[in-house]
Parts: C-alpha cells; structure tokens; sequence
C-alpha cells in the first residue's frame, strides 16, 4: 500500500475525521489520543493535515524522537525531495550545536528556524511544524523585525545592484568570491549570488540595468542551475545572540487557531 493510499484510508476513518473537522472548525478544544504506537501518531496528524487548515505545530519530548517523527511526517506527505522553499512539514530545532553553548551555532538549524519564522509571518496556514522543548524555550525576534530585515525581490523589479550589495552588507552578509553557506554572497558583473538564511540552495539573480530579469536556485558545488522563481525573500541570521534585538516566545509566532499536538504534556 502506498502512503498516499494509507493516509486516504485514515481519513475516512470515522474517528479521524471528527478531528479533522476540530481542527478545522476555529473553535477551541483539547482532546487526548491513547493507543498510538509506533509511526501511528504520525499517521494520524499527517491525515488530519489538510493543505488549506490552520499551523500544526508538533512538540515531541526530546530531539531525536522530533527527528524521528519530522522524516515520517515527510515520508508520508512524500516531501522527501521537495524544494525546501515549497514543502509543507518543517523542523525547528535549537541553534545551537549542543544544548546551550551559544557559541557553537549551526547554519543548517539556524536557515531550518529561520524558514519556520518567514513561513508562519507570511502565511501560517498548511503547514506542519515538528519541534521539542528545547528549541521553544529558545527566544525569538519579533515579527515586527523579521519582516523589516526581509528582503523581498520579484521578477521585473526595478532597484539597482549598488542598492542590493548594500542592504546585505547592512544584514551582515559577508562578501566572498563563491557562495558556499548561508549568510554569503557574491558580485559577478550583473549577477548576484546570495544564500539567505531561509533556503537550503542559494539564489542567482541576474540583473538588465536596474530590472531583475531572472532568479533561480544553484547547487554551489558545481553551479548549475536548479529551479526558475518568480520571487524570492532574503533574511540575514536573526538567530545571531549579537543582536540587541528584544526577543519574545517562539509561541507568540503562532495564532489562536492553530493546533498543537503534545506527546508527554508534563
């Protein structure tokens, strides 16, 4: 049986789909599953999702059962190669490395939190958000400032490439000859390579005097091109424990109406 078809089968469940019509009905509730075992709690959130519904948000106990329950979600859902940009289940993890030495962050979870943040500030709906205690308890920047340090670019535009070096330097992005990380870019005539910290290949936008004329992703190892957009939105590392920046709860991110499935409560 396919995934597709299990998640099918599960929604004509009769006790399922009473959940998914809560979920989906605004009105608040709180409900307790018992007898999920194995992959089955994914199972059943992954056929209560529904593409138009409110913020799933997922906290498991401890990182690597997160871990665990975020690769089924996406196996179920068939996000496994799914342009990041444009996949429905997401993780946030810590920043760091190790819990709590904030010297040691790691670009991939800051770009995987960062991505959680710019999603739920510009459209909270349809979409699965799988995290732990620790990462919550991780403070964020407000929406306020994530949307003023966003850079967002679309085709045809009209703003020249002066103006573009400089608002990334302003975002602390570092200027070197070939993007390879997030938090890098690069000038090569006309062309700008930038890796935001809110997707996982960096992106190639080409200039025509001060008109964009094309945007694509790259893979940096061997600079081909990977995917044409339409737009895309550049954010610096808001994770960075330099800024002054008054930080809040991850939790003040999500509305009233979304769902938050725990697993151990206590």
């Amino acid at each position: 049986m396919k995934a597709s078809q299990l998640i099918e089968y599960y929604r004509n469940n009769e006790t399922v789909a009473a959940i998914a019509a809560l979920c989906n009905s605004k009105e608040p509730f709180r409900i307790h599953l018992k007898g999920l075992t194995g992959s089955s709690a994914a199972v059943v959130a992954a056929s209560v999702f529904s593409n138009a519904g409110p913020l799933h948000l997922l906290v498991l106990p401890e990182k690597e059962e997160a871990a665990y329950f975020f690769n089924d979600l996406e196996n179920l859902l068939g996000e496994q190669d799914t342009p990041f940009h444009k996949k429905k289940v997401l993780f946030f993890p810590t920043t760091y490395r190790r819990p709590y030495e904030i010297e040691k962050t790691d670009n991939t979870n800051v770009l995987s939190r960062t991505e959680v943040m710019k999603r739920i500030g510009t459209r909270e709906g349809g979409t699965l958000v799988v995290t732990y205690p620790e990462a919550l308890a991780e403070k964020v920047v407000s929406k306020a400032y994530l949307k003023k340090n966003t850079l967002r670019l679309g085709l045809g535009e009209n703003l020249s490439v002066d103006f573009v070096i400089d608002l990334l330097m302003e975002y602390n992005f570092e200027r070197v000859d070939f993007v390879v990380e997030p938090g890098q870019f690069s000038i090569r005539g006309g062309i700008v390579d930038v890796f935001s910290f809110t997707n996982d290949r960096p992106y190639r936008i080409e200039f025509f005097g001060d008109d964009v004329e094309s945007i694509r992703t790259f893979d940096p190892s061997n600079q081909l091109s990977i995917d044409k957009l339409d737009h895309v939105t550049i954010t610096p590392n808001i994770q960075d424990r330099s800024l002054l920046e008054k930080r809040e709860s991850f939790l003040t991110y999500i509305n009233r109406n979304s769902v938050v499935w725990i697993r151990d409560f206590s």
